[in-house]
């Protein structure tokens, strides 16, 4: 992970690029990531750990009537987390990521494993849903860490 974390840092510096972080499930970990390379200074500019359906609603402006409808993990609140922390940042591209790490809290619509990561640049925004068969919590963090770094990378190429 740290050669993708290398990789992407360098590029973002190349392309004069400035990234932006919400994460839920992975509790910072995509931003430790980054801010482990150095220089990562020049690209990273915001990472907020928005655990709390609270902190998604105060912090992200993500509406409550959204986590209610569709719940804290669901490609509406990621992509909600995502648009709006690119206001909040105005950084070049914003990563939004929810999910269920476990081992506890899946269910059978939403077991534990599934991800939602979202990303924005510009005027483009997708995201993703992931669904990581390893039900071990640290595993499904460093997979969803992966996933982002590998989205943002063919996001930004």
């Amino acid at each position: 992970m740290k050669k993708l974390s290398k990789k992407l840092v360098q590029l973002l510096k190349k392309k004069k690029l400035k990234v932006s972080f919400a994460e839920s499930c992975t509790g910072g970990l995509l931003s430790s990531t980054i801010t482990s390379i150095s220089g990562s200074s020049e690209i990273f500019t915001l990472g907020l750990v928005t655990y709390s359906n609270q902190s998604k609603i105060n912090t992200l402006n993500v509406p409550k009537k959204i986590i209610i409808k569709y719940g804290a993990v669901s490609f509406e609140t990621c992509l909600s987390m995502v648009k709006n922390l690119n206001r909040i940042s105005k950084t070049n591209i914003s990563v939004s990521i929810t999910g269920i790490a476990g081992p506890k809290g899946g269910t059978k619509q939403k077991p534990v494993g599934l991800v939602f990561i979202g990303i924005k640049k510009g005027s483009k925004t997708l995201v993703k849903k992931y669904l990581f068969k390893n039900k071990k919590r640290s595993s499904i963090q460093r997979s969803t860490v992966y996933k982002a770094l590998n989205l943002i990378l063919s996001f930004i190429k």
